[in-house]
């Protein structure tokens, strides 16, 4: 897992690191700490800072291990040993995020070490009160969260499927009942059981968010951005409106495709989508529908990549080794031998693990690894270029002190390897040799491409947004523990215009079926990175001279985007984010105009499909 306060695997779970909130009252660790307010120094805060980052550090060794081994072995034995040490680590993070708050307000203190204790305090994922028990409590119940999740299972044509093999069929199957099947059997056997547990989680953390000083643990999520929550919530906003048009066209006319496969009855041509139709199985993103709403009479796209991974025999092993290459391409050093002794690439077949890919780090310096469920298709390519810009970066900042071994903000560490999966781009796919000279795309070939694209990248945003907002919504209590299905089918029908294929009640929780939920992954950052990813795309583009059109750019093999990109990555957390974006793209603001300049092309394409449409969703 990453090395960093929050201690979160990317894009998956690892064990949460699971603070407990201590403030100075009577008998706590505060209380009984070495120094009195009236006495403390800058210098007594420097000490402390010291020594926070050496237990944190030595600790991180054997806490990564104990989740890497329950991620990747799921056993009663393991989800204890994960919990044990989850608890290990609250205890000792007691002391320091309460110390902290005791530094806030003495004088003289430098600015690294102000930030460090800004990073101690508010650098957390769940806040667990200090209460007797209720870090045990919480770390225990987030565990069997995530592991019920790792375990979970659909069905199809009465067939048990686990979570990997559904997610499968979700992009390949296109009967409408088998779909509603495996979307309903999904969300009931894994969402479903854990809404229980999941009040008491959000019960408690919310507890110790409180205690640390945040109104919420939503609260407390969105104050690690160097700006005020509100200000995080207007950026986003912001970004939101800036693409929502783009998105309600793509909708509009996914839309019609959909209906001119499978009729009114299936999914109408007006109003929302039946979620179970996008080619996913939380309709997050809907490439792999490409297929049934392609342009009619288009003819076949220029090529397929999964087609073309075949028939070069690639194995998962060789994917992975092809993202790597990329990266070193750039400049950047090997991946450790370690890297291909320790990775999960390929999904065991004798245990259960947890097959959401993730990039995880060990030891705070070279032990880095993937966790992933690799299998020889075009989403798995694309995914291990993105999951490596992790382990880059990890290995980019590793000379940091340990608090700033972290991205900028949790948005650009995933922005990184969004950026590399960017281009993979036919020209890029030539260079590697996947890709003949007379295979590469005719224009309209290349509109579908674009086409292609926008249903991964677009269709995400509202998703992307959503997630967090529901679960802020839940941490405020603005959503009651009464009406948690009831706000995600109503959230997910106003940001994403779908709806669920079958019946859903409050015995329900589909929000848990979607793995960041039960494994408490704050998802603004999935979101930040979609906008992201095509700044820092365009930025690399410039540096490299490229010119055409941006879509269709590569920068496979130029030393000087490797060297400007690593002066980004090599800063960790140790500025602002608006510093070290400055540093890559030369401006310090966050705009989603480089996607909507990506996608200008399709754009006006799609809006000439849906003339005489009846858009939108909600009247």
């Amino acid at each position: 897992m990453r090395r960093s306060i929050a201690m979160l695997a990317f894009a998956g779970t690892a064990g949460l690191a699971i603070c407990t909130a201590a403030l100075a009252q009577s008998g706590s660790a505060v209380a009984q700490a070495p120094h009195e307010a009236a006495a403390l120094t800058a210098a007594d805060a420097d000490a402390f800072v010291a020594r926070a980052e050496r237990e944190l550090a030595e600790f991180s060794l054997i806490n990564n291990r104990a989740q890497w081994v329950n991620a990747t072995y799921i056993t009663d034995d393991t989800n204890a040993l994960a919990a044990y040490f989850g608890t290990i680590d609250t205890e000792m993070r007691v002391r320091l995020a309460g110390e902290a708050a005791r530094y806030a307000n003495v004088s003289g203190l430098s600015a690294d070490t102000r930030r460090k204790l800004g990073l101690l305090r508010n650098g957390l994922v769940l806040a667990a009160p200090t209460t007797a028990g209720a870090a045990a409590e919480l770390n225990r119940i987030s565990t069997d969260l995530a592991s019920q999740y790792g375990r979970g299972h659909a069905t199809m044509n009465g067939e048990t499927i686990d979570g990997n093999e559904t997610e499968a069929r979700m992009g390949t199957v296109r009967d409408p009942t088998q779909l509603r099947e495996m979307w309903t059997s999904w969300n009931d056997n894994v969402g479903s059981p854990m809404r229980g547990e999941y009040q008491r989680l959000v019960e408690i953390a919310n507890q110790g968010a409180r205690e640390l000083g945040y109104p919420d643990t939503g609260a407390m999520w969105r104050s690690k951005y160097d700006m005020s929550p509100e200000e995080f919530q207007q950026l986003t906003e912001r970004l939101w409106q800036q693409v929502r048009p783009l998105y309600e066209e793509l909708h509009c006319y996914v839309r019609a495709g959909l209906n001119r496969r499978y009729g009114d009855q299936v999914q109408p041509a007006t109003g929302p989508i039946r979620a179970d139709l996008l080619g996913n199985l939380w309709a997050q993103e809907w490439g792999n529908i490409y297929d049934v709403v392609a342009p009619p009479n288009s003819g076949p796209p220029a090529y397929d990549l999964t087609q073309l991974l075949e028939n070069a025999h690639y194995t998962p092993q060789r994917i992975v080794q092809t993202a790597e290459g990329f990266f070193t391409s750039l400049g950047f050093d090997p991946l450790p031998q370690t890297f291909w002794e320790r990775s999960q690439i390929t999904q065991p077949r004798d245990r259960n693990v947890i097959c959401h890919a993730s990039a995880w780090d060990i030891d705070n310096r070279t032990d880095v690894r993937l966790k992933m469920c690799t299998r020889v298709n075009a989403d798995d390519f694309v995914t291990a270029h993105h999951e490596l810009g992790h382990n880059f970066y990890q290995r980019a900042y590793m000379n940091q002190p340990f608090l700033y071994e972290d991205s900028a903000n949790d948005g650009i560490h995933e922005a990184i390897g969004d950026t590399i999966a960017l281009s993979v781009t036919p020209e890029y796919l030539h260079e590697i040799g996947l890709l003949q000279a007379n295979q590469m795309p005719t224009p309209e070939q290349d509109r579908n491409l674009l086409l292609r694209q926008a249903l991964d990248k677009i269709a995400f945003l509202p998703f992307g947004l959503m997630i967090d907002r529901y679960r802020w919504g839940i941490f405020s209590g603005q959503i009651p523990a009464n009406q948690y299905q009831a706000a995600w089918d109503r959230m997910r029908l106003q940001y994403q215009g779908i709806v669920p294929p079958s019946p859903r009640t409050e015995q329900n929780f589909d929000a848990g079926a979607k793995y960041h939920v039960p494994a408490s992954v704050p998802y603004t950052r999935y979101f930040l990175a979609r906008i992201l990813q095509f700044q820092f795309f365009k930025a690399a583009c410039d540096i490299a001279g490229w010119h055409g059109p941006l879509h269709r750019c590569s920068f496979y093999g130029n030393r000087e985007v490797g060297r400007r990109l690593n002066q980004m990555l090599e800063l960790g957390l140790s500025r602002p984010w608006p510093e070290a974006i400055q540093t890559f793209t030369g401006t310090r603001e966050i705009s989603a105009q480089p996607m909507m300049d990506y996608f200008q092309p399709l754009m006006g394409w799609l809006r000439e499909q849906n003339r005489g449409r009846q858009c939108g969703w909600r009247s």
